[in-house]
């Protein structure tokens, strides 16, 4: 079997098929081929496979791209770039198939089959054999006078690869060696009846007419590869391939309770994410754990970082499990990480989105909104939780009122001393300034009262905040202003 030799210049693929909305599993895929064709100084093929024609959709397409461009996962040939080797949509490829599919036949490389399933069902269980096993080769050697007679009873033939009488074996770039026995994998059918190819064709076609050099894959398809490596020796015996490319298979990426996680799990649904304000970065180094590690002690890093690391033999065989807990806590790490002017930018959306700004923010709201970013940067873990903890800031008092649960939990009969102590202290300040109003609040409330601090804050922050979790006290009221805080104060109890 003939590979890419170490001067071969590395070309890695991307070819997902349009269907549904991007998963976590497709992306992650994409981001190990990126990461792999950019430490090798390779280059990236993003390929549509849209020959399904029930399934396939522009829509999907379309949110291929946008997953793709969010992520800032790039491609060096591909739909919307170009490159030399396209088209790079397999429905636009037809007539590549056909040239190819004639130069497998003439040179003996597929045979015609007419065996219908029932037949080769019922020659399974003449022989004792489980049906399950499949096509038993039987149309191998079928004479011309056999395929005549199929023929003139109105038989249409499928074209299949004849699989090599030999051990196929291929060193996995993830997993080592691998081995299929002989007579371990029937007679692929590459060609349907009708003339149509299958993905068992194109896949390994395009990928040899577009000189791919690795394949870097889910585990899920491992069991297609020795129909690939035979039909990608026999497109060498045509001339159309110059070599069989490396194979990587990579962990699938599992769900609660350890099952696969497919697409239509919610937890897979990558916009679902996007929706709740994980950031590029976040996601990004998430989806390259699930395999893959930077170092054993380490789990915070910039897809620089990635690249300049990344190797695919490092990439564990192991199911990948996961774990929303973790990825949240990834994503919170780089939102903290932001400058505080990238977080106010990348917040605006999401405040926009919930009626707390405009959809053309004044100054002075973006100037509120930089203020109080710092704040609320080390408590969120995604962009949609900066709404609920600066809500406070950008509600009209005749809007504003604090969440019933909250409310329930510090503004009882109990919370009346609190309160009145709280108006007095703040409402003889001379300056407003955090330094000031914490000092007026403790000596009122932890001095005066004799209050723990939970007992004689927690009342002030649903009060003025409305929520039981806020940025720091003393600088929100500081933000807030006297005015505000004390007329919500006074308006806090009945």
């Amino acid at each position: 079997m003939t590979t890419p030799n170490a001067d071969t210049p590395v070309r890695a693929r991307f070819c997902p098929s349009p269907t549904g909305t991007p998963h976590v599993g497709l992306i992650r895929t994409a981001l190990f081929n990126w990461a792999f064709a950019r430490h090798t100084g390779g280059k990236l093929v993003f390929r549509i496979e849209d020959t399904d024609a029930a399934r396939d959709s522009e829509e999907s397409y379309a949110a291929i791209l946008d997953a793709l461009r969010w992520l800032g996962i790039d491609w060096d040939e591909g739909p919307e770039v170009g490159g030399d080797y396209g088209p790079y949509r397999q429905s636009q490829r037809k007539d590549r198939y056909r040239e190819v599919i004639a130069k497998l036949v003439d040179g003996g490389e597929l045979y015609e089959s007419y065996s219908t399933p029932d037949e080769v069902e019922a020659r399974r269980r003449a022989a004792g054999q489980d049906p399950k096993l499949g096509y038993d080769n039987a149309d191998r050697d079928t004479t011309d006078e056999q395929r005549a007679a199929y023929r003139a009873e109105g038989r249409d033939a499928v074209l299949r690869l004849r699989m090599p009488d030999r051990d196929i074996t291929f060193t996995d770039l993830i997993r080592g060696e691998i081995t299929f026995p002989a007579g371990s994998v029937p007679d692929p059918v590459l060609v349907r009846a009708n003339g149509q190819p299958l993905y068992t064709l194109v896949n390994p076609v395009d990928d040899a007419l577009m000189r791919i050099t690795h394949v870097l894959r889910g585990e899920d398809l491992l069991p297609s590869t020795p129909r690939q490596i035979a039909l990608y020796e026999a497109l060498q015996r045509v001339g159309v391939a110059e070599f069989t490319p490396h194979f990587g298979h990579m962990p699938l990426v599992r769900g609660e309770g350890n099952k696969k996680l497919s697409k239509r799990d919610p937890e897979s649904d990558l916009f679902g994410y996007r929706t709740r304000g994980f950031i590029p970065e976040g996601m990004l180094n998430y989806l390259a754990l699930l395999g893959w590690s930077i170092a054993d002690d380490r789990d915070i890093f910039t897809m620089d970082e990635m690249v300049s690391a990344f190797d695919i033999g490092k990439v564990s065989p192991n199911p990948a499990r996961f774990d929303i807990k973790k990825a949240e806590a990834i994503n919170a790490e780089h939102l903290r990480a932001l400058p505080v002017a990238e977080f106010v930018s990348r917040s605006v959306p999401y405040l926009i989105a919930e009626g707390l700004l405009p959809a053309e923010p004044t100054a002075e709201q973006l100037a509120t909104l930089t203020a109080v970013a710092p704040l609320v940067q080390e408590r969120v873990i995604v962009l949609s939780d900066t709404a609920g903890m600066v809500r406070f800031l950008f509600t009209d008092e005749a809007d504003f009122a604090p969440e019933p649960d909250s409310a329930a939990k510090a503004l009882g009969p109990d919370a009346k001393p609190v309160v009145d102590a709280s108006i007095e202290a703040l409402a003889a300040l001379g300056e407003w300034t955090t330094s000031a109003i914490e000092g007026a609040l403790r000596a009122a409330l932890i001095d005066g009262l004799g209050l723990k601090p939970r007992k004689a804050f927690a009342p002030v922050r649903v009060a003025t905040t409305g929520r039981t979790v806020s940025p720091p006290l003393y600088e929100s009221l500081e933000l807030l202003g006297r005015e505000r805080t004390l007329t919500r104060l006074r308006k806090a109890l009945p």
